[in-house]
């Protein structure tokens, strides 16, 4: 399994991934999760993917000759080169996906493998504003907007409470990539599946490049600090807050069963006739 996740601000986008797969207890492999797509003053992406590797790895190569000819405004079918806008791009995706399912599903479902896969595709072309998309198994996608600014694929439950408590479209890119990081550090704790190393990337707006890819691994200095100091700060908050009190006193206090309680479990108890 893994755990990915791209965020969509005011300032720019962030994109963060794991790298462990899984086939099996006693199989345990690192595989790069994120693929950078870039073309100098003219685009930015950036491809993350989760689900079956064999299947991901197949999309991620046919997204470089897949094309689309339903456009007749072009003189040229379009590519992730040429499109000129992200939905474009995200289309190009997801024929990709539909391309290697009508290749390879049939024989998939043969061998008892379901055809999973999961991508997010995010960035900039000129001309413009940056987008964010999440790419089904079906090649359908949908788009990130201020309402839900970011988007997880994989193992997303222990990451995501950190995400929707602190994540607005106002968040600096350096918040971002800080609360990226401890989405996947609460992710690497709870959940054996996703594992280091880590690949990250900040995208500026309107930039159409980035010198701020990184990954991360075991002996990362910042991330190690993280590490410790989530943990001890988590620790911290839960020591200053008061235990449950079962009534109001001392005046004051919250109690957890006010007099104004109104409802009940329901409670079963033996009587002197039950066996």
């Amino acid at each position: 399994m893994t755990y990915c996740v791209a965020i969509k601000l005011n300032a720019g986008m962030v994109f963060l991934s794991d790298s462990r797969t899984n086939a099996g207890l006693d199989q345990v492999s690192s595989f790069r999760k994120m693929m950078i797509y870039e073309k100098r003053a003219s685009r930015f992406m950036v491809l993350l993917s989760a689900g079956n590797l064999s299947i991901a790895q197949s999309v991620r190569e046919a997204l470089q000759t897949t094309q689309l000819t339903d456009d007749e405004r072009r003189s040229e079918p379009t590519t992730i080169w040429n499109a000129g806008s992200m939905f474009d791009a995200a289309r190009v995706l997801g024929c990709a996906v539909r391309n290697v399912h009508e290749r390879d599903g049939e024989a998939l479902r043969q061998a008892g493998v379901d055809f999973n896969v999961s991508l997010l595709l995010g960035g900039q072309i000129r001309g413009e504003q940056m987008r964010l998309f999440q790419v089904y198994s079906a090649g359908n996608f949908i788009e990130a907007t201020d309402e839900t600014p970011y988007f997880q694929i994989g193992e997303s439950k222990y990451g995501k409470p950190v995400l929707d408590r602190l994540l607005t479209p106002q968040t600096s890119l350096d918040d971002a990539a800080k609360c990226a990081l401890v989405s996947m550090d609460s992710t690497l704790k709870s959940n054996l599946s996703v594992g280091l190393p880590l690949d990250m990337v900040l995208y500026e707006n309107n930039r159409y490049e980035s010198d701020k890819i990184v990954c991360i691994d075991e002996a990362n200095p910042y991330f190690r600090m993280l590490h410790d100091r989530w943990g001890a700060q988590l620790r911290k908050a839960f020591d200053t807050i008061e235990s449950p009190r079962w009534s109001a006193a001392p005046a004051g206090t919250a109690p957890l069963r006010p007099a104004t309680c109104r409802y009940q479990p329901l409670r079963k108890t033996l009587g002197p006739f039950d066996c």
